[in-house]
């Protein structure tokens, strides 16, 4: 039971998780192990565009979660990780190579790290979610 309780509570360690993740988003359009004709140039654009933006805001939503947390930046996450699982569908790529499994994988690990953070966080007064960090 004492390994369950370890996921009660919402930790510092699940923001700078949150944080990595943003910064593994950006850099995912240059991961190795991708083809030069995955996405084609004009679109790829585009893709890099939405990449680099989701992981700007998944970024800034862990460190606001670090300093100040709030219910609505949880929510926020889980649309941005459905965002990004979706955005392969949106933009065209999700038959071609690695960077449609990066990103919903990414995308994956996004959703549920919001959503674990979101159910810690539910029962939580405001006064008890101030004491977070």
């Amino acid at each position: 039971m004492s390994d369950f309780r370890f996921f009660n509570t919402h930790r510092t360690w699940e923001d700078w998780l949150g944080m990595l993740l943003g910064v593994l988003i950006v850099l995912s359009p240059w991961f190795p192990a991708q083809t030069s004709h995955e996405v084609v140039d004009a679109d790829r654009g585009y893709v890099v565009l939405n990449a680099v933006t989701v992981g700007i805001i998944v970024f800034g939503l862990a460190q606001l979660e670090y300093v100040a947390l709030q219910r609505w930046e949880e929510v926020a996450g889980i649309l941005l990780g459905l965002w990004l699982i979706a955005s392969p569908y949106m933009f065209g790529y999700s038959g071609d190579g690695l960077l449609r499994f990066y990103h919903s994988s990414l995308g994956s690990l996004v959703l549920l790290l919001a959503a674990l953070q979101l159910w810690q966080d539910w029962d939580l007064s405001d006064q008890d979610m101030l004491k977070h960090g």
